[in-house]
This record gives structure tokens, sequence and C-alpha cells, in this order.
């Protein structure tokens, strides 16, 4: 298990980072996803470190806040060293019923980070994102109530989850000009059948230093090897996007990846699920792929992700089926980029 730095900070998490939807499992759609209850998330939890995984996410949200009770509790069943383990945690969702109880707001972050605090049985988290964009409040409010956390510990570093490029860039613009803590990673969703980020967001966690974590790295499932084009394989009934059909993958795509994929998994011994795993590894703008399971098994097959390394042949061969079609100004700017990059090259 390799270990990155954290964006631009002196701290390093594993390439593996375990994530907590599936504990909890209340009502609605978090049934669906994982209903995991404390004894077998400890098991997870124990498995994933002795494999070298130091990097846990969840979220205030996940199971209305069951995910995190269970994973501050397997932490202290398991007897983890705090310094052992990063704790990355979210605020954003609904959290109650009344109209402030939700979004980016000073009020809701800070009554948010406390609950999920108590809930996880820590003092601080270490990374604490933003889940999603919030359209009403301020960016420079939702910055200076972050940067109160930092400044009082609460929170060791900051990111964000499902924001656009240039949402991001305004925010690092704004906690530069005010010299507020700023955005250390993106949590996006990316796999090798659906490669959008790649347009804006990449060129942007490059330009800037952010780290890259990468949610639903087989597309809720569908990379996972049991599906082919005619649905759902025989004898599978546990395949969460059987029952949840998240996120929107273009299929057709998707189903080329798999073609693609399956005799490259047969070359190493592999399934093909750690091959889709092990693509998104190979990619130099991820910092940590999040991984996450119902059981040991599953588990143990993407962590032995790791260790499966793709030849520049295999490499090329899945980018060619999974390149994104050209889109304007992107064509654009690589038509053109010639007139300086040779000069750049001392050509």
């Amino acid at each position: 298990m390799r270990n990155k730095p954290l964006g631009r900070t002196g701290l390093f998490v594993s390439e593996l980072c375990l994530g907590t939807m599936t504990f909890g499992g209340a009502e609605g759609m978090w049934n669906k996803i994982g209903s995991l209850q404390q004894s077998e998330a400890d098991t997870l939890i124990g498995q994933a470190r002795d494999a070298g995984v130091n990097f846990i996410d969840t979220a205030d949200i996940y199971s209305n806040g069951l995910s995190e009770q269970i994973t501050g509790q397997s932490l202290k069943n398991l007897k983890v060293p705090r310094e052992d383990i990063v704790i990355a945690s979210k605020v954003f969702g609904p959290t109650g019923q009344g109209p402030n109880a939700r979004g980016s707001s000073r009020s809701h972050i800070l009554d948010g980070v406390k609950a999920s605090l108590r809930r996880l049985q820590l003092d601080h988290i270490d990374l604490y994102q933003l889940h999603g964009f919030d359209p009403v409040t301020p960016i420079d409010e939702t910055l200076r109530a972050l940067d109160q956390l930092v400044r009082h510990g609460h929170v060791r570093y900051i990111g964000v989850s499902n924001w656009a490029a240039w949402q991001i860039a305004k925010a690092l613009g704004i906690s530069e000009r005010l010299g507020l803590a700023r955005f250390e990673t993106l949590q996006a969703y990316y796999t090798i059948a659906g490669r959008d980020l790649e347009r804006e967001l990449v060129p942007m966690l490059r330009s800037e230093g952010l780290g890259l974590m990468v949610w639903s790295p087989l597309a809720g499932g569908l990379l996972s090897g049991k599906f082919d084009r005619e649905g759902k394989r025989a004898g599978d009934t546990e395949s969460r996007r059987a029952q949840f059909d998240f996120p929107p993958v273009d299929k057709g795509r998707a189903f080329d990846c798999l073609d693609a994929m399956r005799p490259i998994a047969e070359a190493h011994g592999a399934t093909v699920a750690q091959v889709a795993l092990a693509w998104l590894l190979h990619q130099k703008q991820v910092m940590s792929v999040i991984v996450g399971a119902k059981r040991p098994d599953q588990l143990a097959d993407n962590l032995g992700a790791t260790e499966l390394r793709l030849s520049e042949a295999e490499l090329a061969s899945l980018d060619q089926v999974s390149r994104l079609p050209a889109e304007y100004p992107g064509w654009m700017l690589e038509r053109q980029r010639d007139y300086r990059s040779g000069q750049i090259a001392g050509e």
C-alpha cells in the first residue's frame, strides 16, 4: 500500500481509503447501499488497517449519522492510536427538518462539526469536506467558518466534494486574498467509464496542487464484472447497482470498457474490478481511491488492486476505449499549445 501527500500538505494518506457509506443502513436509500452493524464494521476496518489503509472517509448524512457513530466506535473497539489514522468527514446535506439544518452557512458548519465530533468520539477531524456546493451562502462566509475550525483545532485540513473547477478556483482566490485556510482536496466521481472531470477539474487540480479523492470508482458496482450487456448476471443479488442505480453512467461506454478489461484481468489472474481500480491508481492526479464493501471478501478484492501493475500497452488500450470525445475549447487548446510548448521544452 503506497502513501501519498494530502494535497500540498505534509500529511500522508494511503492510496486506498475505506469508505463507510455501507455502515448503518438507515431508512430509504441508505438501507439499499448497506446496513453493516458494529461488529461487521469492526471487521472491515481491522482488515483495511492490516492491509496498510490509514484513511477512512465518512459523512454526517450517511445513514443519518450512524456511519460516523459506528466508525468512531470501531476506532475505540480496535484501540486504534489516533495518530495512526486519518479521518475524513463531510458537511452540507440535510441533518434535520429545519431550513438551517443544511447547506454551507456558518451556522450549519459549526453545528455540524460539533455533532460529527460527538458521534466519532474524536477531538478533531483530519479532513473536513463540503459535500456539495451551496448556491445560497456566500463562499467567503463558508471559508471563514472553516478557517475558524482549523484555527481552533477542531479540523486539521479542509476540502470539497462535487464542486466545479471554477467554483474551487474562486474559493482558492478568496482564501489567498483573506489569508484563510485553503481547500487541499477534491472528492469527485471518477471511473474509467466516466472521465468527465478530466476536462476542467484535473487541469485545475494540477495547477493548484489539490489532491483528488475518487468516490464510486466502480460506478456503483457496474464495473465490478457482475454485469454484462444483457443485464445483471444470474446469482448476483447483492449488487448495489441492482438496488440503487447511481451514479448515472453511459452504459454503452461502460460495457466497452468492461470488454477491454476482461482479457487484461485474465492475463493478470485478477478480477475486472481490480483492473478498474488499478487503472485509477495509475492516474497521476489521483491521491486516494475510496472503496467500500459489505463483506470481507469484497474488501479483500479491492485491496488486491494495489498489487496490480498495468503495462504501458494495457494502459494505452484502456485509454483508447474510454477516452472522452473532443470538446471545445479542449481541442483548440490542444491544437494551439504547440505554439509555445516547444519553447518551454527548450526545443
